[in-house]
């Protein structure tokens, strides 16, 4: 990601930013704060700090999207459910990262084509409910939505929404900003390194099937290193950070416009993205990320018509510039191939660019026989061979993946190669909130969607 001077500036405190016009929208999922006051006086601080990312990297990233449309370029997005204050450490986001390029590495691979790293990272602390309460042994509170808005302990005091939870947000986002520049710009993504780690995955024997695309990768590596390439020049990568833009207070507040250009970015990250619940055309969330010139996604489910496709293009992207639009795709493996052909069908004959993202998790949660929330490797994985089979069908391009993952080694979703069954969860289930993949079920995963890019355009 460049570096460049501060050219964003923020407007007066006392004044309306030309941003603020979803106030007078519907907005969903908002936290019910008992002092509008106390949100004023915070948010009224967070437009004097300093932005978390600039609008030259939120430009890279967008002209990287538009290359995905294209099929030029193919994006990898992952991370936490719902990033917590408490795991915001050094080791905790090491392996997230470290994860994540191992992933990338198999991915170049198989597609042959750049990829575009993006981490559900610094700024995921906020997630949608599908109730404002929750009731536990008779006793109602309102419900978790994140460490951005209030505790996940079960007590009264703790489910209060609390507006200095947002600067609390904008603190733990700055410092984890930090730390992946430090690890992706400071050796620790060097090609050889995370080729190395990739070579241990593959040892085990539950993963014997990937050998042979570790080994062609292995034997590429060799050959550059033969040839002469200068590899201090493969030290280092671009991490982009995203998330779902939810809490519109702290989202708006971290607007800036850029004195260059006179246009809006929003700065709490280079890639944001607007939920299920929160998509409806004449709401807060869409408003606002109209007025923004970062590269946007939008969730789309099984439910999700022709029409309303349309009227996203239109608020969002009306111009049709590259790289501006994203449909993150959120169906179901038992739907996905019946319903994401004719959305793409529907986007191909109005000619506007759109780069086309599975999400394969959120529509294939389940409960466990032993109580808890979880989902299926194998019906995941059914949801990314679906989405690529409708891609191929609609003669259109899939452009990338968006997953919850976490580096470390939890026991959350069932299945994969080493057979974690209903029992086994219970080791290690450490979620709030939706079920990860863990380590060895991401690179799973990667080894198996390589597959299938590399039949891609054949």
């Amino acid at each position: 990601m460049r570096a460049e001077p501060e050219h964003l500036s923020s407007p007066d405190a006392s004044a309306n930013a030309p941003w603020d016009t979803w106030r007078s929208h519907e907005a969903l999922q908002q936290p019910a704060y008992p002092d509008a006051q106390e949100v004023r006086r915070v948010t009224e601080q967070l437009r004097r700090q300093p932005p978390l990312v600039f609008a030259g990297e939120v430009d890279d990233l967008r002209s990287w999207f538009g290359a995905a449309s294209r099929g030029e370029a193919f994006v990898l997005m992952g991370g936490d459910c719902a990033e917590t204050f408490e795991e915001a450490t050094a080791d905790h986001l090491r392996l997230k990262i470290q994860t994540l390029l191992q992933m990338a590495v198999v991915l170049t691979y198989g597609a042959s084509l750049p990829v575009v790293k993006i981490g559900r990272i610094a700024g995921q602390y906020a997630k949608p409910r599908s109730s404002d309460m929750e009731t536990r042994d008779g006793v109602t509170l309102p419900s978790y939505r994140g460490d951005a808005v209030n505790s996940y302990e079960f007590t009264s005091q703790a489910r209060v929404p609390d507006p200095h939870r947002l600067m609390d947000m904008y603190h733990h986002a700055s410092s984890t900003l930090n730390l992946i520049r430090a690890f992706t710009k400071g050796g620790y993504a060097d090609l050889r390194l995370v080729h190395h780690w990739n070579r241990g995955f593959t040892s085990n024997p539950a993963y014997v099937r990937y050998e042979s695309i570790a080994e062609e990768i292995h034997r590429a590596v060799k050959f550059m290193e033969a040839a002469g390439v200068d590899f201090d020049s493969l030290r280092e990568v671009d991490l982009y950070s995203s998330h779902e833009a939810l809490l519109l207070e702290y989202e708006s507040a971290m607007t800036r416009t850029d004195s260059r250009t006179g246009r809006a970015y929003c700065c709490s990250g280079h890639f944001l993205w607007a939920g299920e619940r929160t998509r409806d055309l004449d709401g807060a969330h869409i408003e606002l990320l109209a007025r923004v010139h970062n590269p946007i996604g939008v969730k789309v489910g099984p439910t999700t018509t022709v029409e309303q496709m349309i009227g996203l293009m239109d608020r969002l992207n009306p111009d049709g510039e590259e790289g501006r639009l994203t449909f993150i795709t959120r169906m179901g493996a038992d739907k996905i191939r019946d319903r994401l052909p004719v959305l793409l069908e529907a986007a191909r004959a109005d000619g506007r660019p759109v780069t086309w993202i599975t999400d394969p998790m959120h529509g294939n949660t389940i409960t466990s026989s032993t109580g808890y929330k979880t989902r299926r490797f194998e019906t995941i994985m059914n949801e990314v061979r679906g989405f690529f089979e409708a891609h191929e069908q609609s003669g259109t391009v899939p452009g990338g993946i968006h997953v919850e993952l976490t580096g470390d080694d939890v026991t959350e979703v069932v299945g994969g190669a080493l057979h974690l069954d209903d029992e086994g969860l219970q080791k290690r289930y450490e979620t709030l909130v939706d079920p990860r993949l863990n380590h060895q079920q991401s690179l799973e995963m990667a080894f198996q969607v390589a597959q299938y890019l590399s039949r891609v355009g054949k």
